[in-house]
């Protein structure tokens, strides 16, 4: 089972099914935020400290790294997979039992890190140069993730300045709005 969800997410994944995704994702997420912003702007605000759903997400994030690493050729570092798989799941444990401060922000992060993957997968070669709308973000999604694993307190800091002055709020849903309906337009149209 665990090949073919492997195979499925790094070798399956249509340019065309990605974009529908991704822009439907992007499009419903901003236009709640648009149109409910007192929940999402609560919802925000607690998130950072958000240790259930830090836990949850830690134990997804594990699980998929666990697969990466079990499923993809080694080569001539195959000697070392069982060890870097008790590797993982000891880090798994040890994160979720020490690592409890922002543990939402890092787990939120390491998803970013691990779901650019088959984004980047499914657009590798495709020939609609509008495929780097979908590559664009994948990159952005890689570097936030790096920074909100390594410095989670820059994302309620970031949350933080969005929530500070009300005229932020709109311009940033809109935009988030904008960018998910020209990703599902050209997922439509030319993927």
């Amino acid at each position: 089972m665990t090949a073919e969800l492997y195979h499925f997410l790094y070798k399956g994944l249509t340019l065309k099914t990605v974009g529908l995704v991704m822009g439907a994702a992007l499009l419903i997420g901003h236009l709640v935020a648009l149109l409910k912003p007192d929940q999402v702007k609560g919802w925000l605000k607690a998130l950072p400290r958000n240790e259930k759903f830090g836990l949850v997400l830690v134990a997804i994030d594990f699980a998929w790294a666990l697969l990466v690493w079990s499923e993809m050729d080694l080569g001539e570092f195959y000697n070392v997979e069982r060890p870097v798989q008790l590797i993982l799941i000891l880090g798994c444990i040890g994160v979720m039992t020490y690592v409890r401060e922002f543990l939402a922000v890092r787990a939120i992060g390491f998803f970013f890190i691990l779901a650019a993957a088959p984004i980047l997968n499914a657009a590798f070669l495709e020939p609609p140069i509008s495929r780097l709308l979908l590559v664009a973000l994948s990159y952005a999604w890689i570097l936030i993730g790096m920074f909100w694993v390594g410095m989670p307190y820059l994302m309620r800091d970031q949350i933080n300045w969005l929530l500070a002055e009300p005229k932020r709020w709109k311009p940033a849903a809109l935009g988030g709005l904008v960018y998910g309906a020209l990703v599902l337009v050209c997922a439509v149209a030319f993927y």
